[in-house]
């Protein structure tokens, strides 16, 4: 086993290679390593000439110019086929890989493309339809961990002596109660005008929201004693995202002074970890965010630091500024709404980058690969083309020993017709993903 580091050669020590390499040779391959930009200072260390030069006995891969560059510029990009696996940014004929695998994986997991112009869906988002890897066919696939498997199998041949660590796999369930009740807490003339629809429509909803606001009869939503079943039957790790913003035409949770949502709250943080799902309009206003951290704090009596944006509204790179300002350290956004996959191009937790400010932050992104949402709402499939698609997407995140993150909603597991067939899906998922 080599314990020097792998030392890589390049003309500038920028800060962008030294974010991608933290994450392909630190955190996936487990290697030590540091940028040199003195040639004298190689030694007989493993080198990764990340230059046009040749170095005799190094691993080499001629570089594009993007990590050197600052800001954003719109590039064109033709994504071709290596190790059956799609790259782009190729290299020169003597490299050892055939593309710039830093640069590469830069663009994607910093999520370069966001921050230029596209064309954004009905409720302003990037849509998966927007990106390369929509696009070219590998949203479904982890490439960046697979990259990295290949660079290793690669390197290894130059450099015996190396030795990776083995990435374990695991599964994280996380769970946003965007309408945690059908009827309570929604205040006296948000009741009675619920009432009124109810008796108008002939939907029979009527004689339920009396039971449940006049004799206490369980609330419809209320499925979390299911949940939390099913979590501790798998021994399942979960994170549980409660919105507390005000009411508007996206936002229906209770009120955070509502007792009943706080006893909610106060009952499922005693036993889980918990976090703030940001409110419809809280994507582009920091001060909405603070607020509701305020109020989530005060309902729970615990400290909190993860967050999710309700409708995965993420806005690069505002967004996360503004809940690293307002204290929160780790967000669960990275997803798609519209599409199930790796929307980084990575199965891992990773720091978010700021292309424009051009440093690291502390703020942690876990991406997920799957939301139930997505499933019967944008794909529009049934329990089993679904049980299929979650099978593939833990398979994948597997075989790179990643973490498989889902997201559901309590509103989707109800006990009811309409449901049918999703909570089966549901404990599948949780019975597969161990």
């Amino acid at each position: 086993m080599d314990s020097r580091p792998v030392r890589i050669y390049a003309k500038e020590d920028v800060p962008r290679l030294r974010y991608v390499a933290g994450i392909i040779l630190g955190d996936i391959l487990g290697l030590s390593w540091e940028v040199v930009t003195d040639k004298r200072k190689l030694g007989k260390n493993p080198v990764i000439n990340y230059s046009s030069e040749n170095i005799k006995g190094s691993f080499k891969i001629s570089p594009d110019s993007l990590l050197f560059e600052t800001g954003i510029a719109s590039r064109g990009i033709i994504v071709s086929e290596w190790k059956s696996l799609p790259v782009f940014f190729p290299s020169s004929s003597d490299s050892d890989i055939p593309f710039d695998l830093f640069a590469a994986s830069f663009y994607l997991v910093s999520r370069y493309e966001e921050y230029l112009d596209f064309q954004p869906d009905k409720f302003e988002r990037f849509p998966a339809s927007s990106s390369l890897a929509f696009k070219n066919g590998f949203l479904g696939i982890p490439v960046i961990d697979k990259w990295a498997k290949e660079l290793a199998k690669a390197l290894l041949k130059k450099f015996q002596s190396l030795a990776f660590k083995r990435n374990e796999y695991k599964a994280l369930l996380t769970s946003d109660a965007d309408q945690p009740f059908a009827y309570l807490g929604k205040g006296l003339i948000r009741s009675l005008g619920g009432l009124f629809r109810d008796i108008t429509s002939n939907e029979g909803h009527a004689v339920e929201r009396y039971n449940t606001m006049a004799k206490g009869e369980k609330d419809p939503y209320q499925v979390f004693d299911y949940i939390i079943e099913n979590i501790e039957k798998h021994n399942a790790e979960v994170r549980f995202f409660f919105p507390v913003g005000d009411h508007s035409q996206y936002d229906k949770n209770p009120s955070w002074k509502n007792d009943e949502y706080i006893k909610l709250i106060h009952s499922i943080s005693e036993k889980f970890t918990i976090g703030l799902h940001p409110s419809f309009y809280a994507a582009i206003d920091y001060s909405k965010i603070k607020k509701e951290l305020v109020r989530l704090h005060s309902m729970s009596d615990k400290a909190v630091i993860i967050s999710r944006f309700h409708y995965i509204r993420l806005f690069m790179p505002q967004s996360y500024r503004d809940i690293c300002k307002a204290g929160i350290s780790e967000d669960y956004s990275m997803g798609y709404p519209d599409e199930p996959g790796f929307r980084a191009g990575i199965a891992r937790p990773f720091y978010f980058y700021d292309v424009l400010e051009d440093k690291q932050t502390t703020l942690k992104i876990i991406p997920f690969q799957v939301m139930d949402a997505t499933l019967y709402d944008y794909k529009n499939i049934d329990p089993t083309a679904a049980k299929e698609l979650i099978l593939k997407l833990i398979s994948e995140t597997k075989k790179v020993g990643g973490l498989f993150v889902s997201i559901w909603h309590n509103t989707s597991l109800l006990d009811n017709k309409e449901w049918i067939g999703w909570r089966d899906v549901f404990e599948f998922m949780l019975k597969n993903q161990n």
